[in-house]
This record gives C-alpha cells, sequence and structure tokens, in this order.
C-alpha cells in the first residue's frame, strides 16, 4: 500500500474525557478511505486530528503523531496554515462566504497569493468550479450572492473553494447528511472522479455510502480503532466480531 497518511500512538481527551484512545493506523494515497463507526465513536475526531482543527475546540488535549508524506503535523515547528491548506476539509453543511460564487471560489488563491486577479484567476476559477461539477450550472452568474444557490450547489461550491488552494488530502465529515438525494449522488460522483488526485478520508454514518464510495475503511467503537483494511475485506471477511455486529446491524 502506497501511504500517504500515517497515524502513530493518537490520543484526544477532551478535559477528562477521552475520544480517542491510542490511535495507529495508515491511510492510503489517492483512494477513499472511509471513517465509519455507530454515532459517538470519535469519528469526527479523528477526521479532525488530521488537519489540526482539534486546536480550535476548547479543552481538547492531543498527544501521539499524525505524519503526512512522512512530516508530524503536530511537530512545533510546523506551519498551522500551511497544514491547513495542505488538508482541506468539507463539512457537514456548506458554507458559503458572503461574496459572490467567483470570489467564494478565488478566496484562497488570493489569501495564499497563489495567482493574481486576471485571466489567469478567471481560468482558475473555471477550472475548480468544473471539478466540482457546478460550472455549467453557474457559469453565467458568477457575480452574484453565493448564498442564493440551493443547499447541494452551495456544497459544490464549497468542495470547489477547498481544491482551489491545491490541497493533497480531502476530508469530508459527513458531506452528504445535509443534502437531498440528487445533492448527495452530485458530491459522491465528484469524490469518486477527485480520488485520481486527491487523498480523500471521508466520514459516514450511513453504511450504503460506505459500501458505495470505500477503497478503504477505518471502523471506530468507543474511541477505538477495531478494524482497517481494504473495504472489500472488511466488508466481506470482517476479522473482528464487533465489527461483524456492526456491518449485521446490531447496533
Amino acid at each position: 500500500m502506497d501511504t500517504h497518511i500515517k497515524i502513530r500512538n493518537l490520543s484526544v481527551r477532551y478535559a477528562e474525557r477521552v475520544v480517542l484512545d491510542n490511535i495507529n493506523l495508515e491511510i492510503p494515497r489517492q483512494q477513499i478511505t472511509v471513517i465509519m463507526g455507530p454515532s459517538g465513536c470519535g469519528k469526527t475526531t479523528l477526521l479532525k486530528g488530521i488537519n489540526r482543527f482539534l486546536e480550535l475546540v476548547d479543552d481538547a488535549h492531543v498527544s501521539g503523531q499524525v505524519l503526512i508524506d512522512g512530516q508530524d503535523i503536530y511537530d512545533p515547528g510546523v506551519d498551522v496554515t500551511e497544514i491547513r491548506k495542505n488538508v482541506g476539509l468539507l463539512a457537514q453543511r456548506p458554507y458559503s462566504l458572503p461574496m459572490s460564487i467567483y470570489d467564494n471560489v478565488a478566496y484562497g488563491m488570493r489569501i495564499h497569493q497563489m495567482y493574481r486577479n486576471g485571466p489567469e484567476m478567471d481560468e482558475k476559477v473555471q477550472h475548480y468550479l468544473e471539478e466540482a461539477g457546478l460550472w455549467e450550472e453557474v457559469k453565467d452568474r458568477l457575480h452574484k450572492p453565493a448564498v442564493a444557490l440551493s443547499i447541494g450547489q452551495q456544497q459544490r461550491l464549497c468542495l470547489a473553494r477547498g481544491l482551489a488552494v491545491n490541497p493533497a488530502v480531502l476530508l469530508g465529515d459527513e458531506p452528504t447528511s445535509a443534502l437531498d438525494p440528487i445533492s448527495a449522488q452530485h458530491i459522491e460522483q465528484r469524490l469518486i472522479a477527485l480520488k485520481q488526485e486527491y487523498t480523500i478520508v471521508l466520514v459516514t454514518h450511513i453504511l450504503r455510502q460506505a459500501k458505495r464510495l470505500a477503497d478503504y475503511v477505518i471502523f471506530m467503537y468507543l474511541g477505538e480503532m477495531v478494524e482497517c483494511g481494504p473495504a472489500q475485506q472488511v466488508f466481506e471477511r470482517p476479522q473482528q466480531e464487533r465489527t461483524r455486529a456492526y456491518l449485521a446491524g446490531q447496533f
């Protein structure tokens, strides 16, 4: 396996409550890795540990290592801004910025001084809207407010905005849970296409979605990593009793 992310002895607690307990695993490059498990098992905490978003949570204490291409993102000398640029996050609900569709996509590229305004920026905005599967729907209203889009279109706009800063890893925290079925299908199709270029790590509570999307699976339960491996192996020949019980719908 071509490993992109290595997690070593990662533990997280909020105040005195342990949320993740000594997690060790590896995440493959340019595949869709799905983190699954019942509510409250630590899925989102594990996801946010991969881009240091846990530091934004009050009373969160993190120990262990998360290595991306061999670099420990928790090393004191690491630039947190650069880490979060390199590891994008698509949240449960879309958060479009209070500006135009065009400016939403251009925002990160301007902040990081990646391109100048003008034809080059226009080309990049179009490219990332195409990658998110939104260009044909918005190309005639790029300078209209983003909030006028449907919630499904706003989620794809957030995807385009995240891709525009050229991350290597894309995280998704139940990115289709707030969407209607057609919009959810659009997002799923884009993620499948995008794994050719990006390492994608998704949290989902929907087993059917995990089976549709996953190349690699991590099963979490009560803060522990119970089982991980290629999707076909975990779904068809799970090694752990708790995994078998979850897949059978027993909890």
